[in-house]
């Protein structure tokens, strides 16, 4: 059972330290993203259950065995890398068959095993062809490719698209969750920044902030019940307009956060009078900023029709209902 269970896992590196008692269980067969802010300690838990860092304290056990003395390349593990990590001297079949050859498969079986997995991600066209030959994409899908080849217990993605233009991003994105319905049981962990990336592909999110976990939870149970003004600013694109001060007061609390899309324009008096500062036009929505005099301007996410510009008066108001209520400690407050 390749499920994975980290205990009290620390790493420092000399006097920083990056990873503070994270404690996480990972079913088998789940697919898992971490997220967080640049420096949040995602990339080092990750290279951490794949033994390319060395733990400080803790453990990481996976199919319940600990792998405090398990070498990387017998942990049953395959990474795909943001760089490919191709060979640029050897084919794409070269690439794929790279790691079987050094198990020891007979011709036959390496040469079954890579037109299997050429087939299922599109590359027979391609066998022949050096990595510089190929598109991004392309390139990508040979990495995954070379992973899927070894037959591994756990994959590990450490933001592997982030290199490829938006129409790729879908495209890989698109490939990547069906290579999670090809792979049942497959344990799959993946970093990436991309929010739309998270919420899309994660059966569970892990947020991390300061190496330490700071919520986990399916895309849906972060979104619409963010356990704190981190999870609720970090989750969700637009973020989460969070207001303080005389805005909160009413609703007795600290802070309060509206999603763009329980924020509406109102003719009501006591409404939030502002100024339009900015629309985006994106087809299906549009979104609106707003200047309501505080340090940032609420954004409301509106039908793609709508047309604003800038300087334009308006009043604004939450949708009552879809207030999430924070105390003083950025906690959410129970209603």
């Amino acid at each position: 059972m390749p499920g994975i269970e980290i205990a009290n896992l620390q790493k420092s590196y000399g006097k920083v330290q990056v990873l503070k008692d994270i404690n996480l269980d990972i079913r088998e067969g789940e697919f898992i993203v971490f997220i967080g802010p640049s420096g949040c300690g995602k990339s080092t838990l990750l290279r951490s259950i794949s033994g390319l860092e060395t733990i400080t304290g803790g453990t990481i056990r996976i199919g319940g065995r600990d792998m405090a003395d398990v070498a990387l390349d017998k942990r049953g593990i395959a990474m795909v890398f943001q760089s490919y990590a191709l060979y640029p001297h050897l084919t794409v079949f070269e690439n794929i068959a790279f790691s079987l050859r050094l198990q020891g498969m007979s011709r036959d079986t390496i040469r079954q095993k890579v037109h299997a997995v050429a087939d299922r991600l599109q590359l027979t066209p391609y066998l022949d062809r050096h990595p510089a030959r190929l598109s991004g994409g392309q390139r990508q899908r040979v990495a995954i490719g070379r992973a899927i080849a070894r037959d591994p217990k756990v994959f590990l993605f450490d933001e592997p698209l982030s290199n490829l233009d938006a129409a790729l991003r879908v495209q890989m994105r698109m490939e990547i969750a069906q290579l999670k319905q090809q792979f049942p049981t497959t344990t799959m962990i993946y970093v990436t920044h991309d929010q739309v990336e998270a919420m899309t592909l994660a059966d569970r999110i892990v947020v991390l902030r300061d190496g330490r976990i700071e919520a986990v939870g399916t895309s849906l149970e972060l979104y619409e019940r963010p356990s704190s003004v981190f999870v609720a600013g970090f989750i969700g694109s637009p973020r989460m307009n969070l207001l303080t001060g005389d805005r909160a007061a009413p609703y007795g609390a600290h802070t309060i956060g509206i999603r763009p899309e329980a924020l509406v324009e109102s003719d009501d008096p006591a409404a939030w009078q502002g100024r339009v500062v900015h629309a985006e036009h994106l087809g299906s929505d549009t979104f609106v900023y707003v200047d309501i005099a505080e340090p940032d301007p609420v954004v409301i996410r509106m039908a793609g029709h709508a047309r604003y510009s800038a300087g334009q008066a308006m009043r604004v108001a939450p949708v009552q209902g879809r207030i999430h209520h924070f105390n003083e400690a950025g906690m959410a407050m129970m209603r």
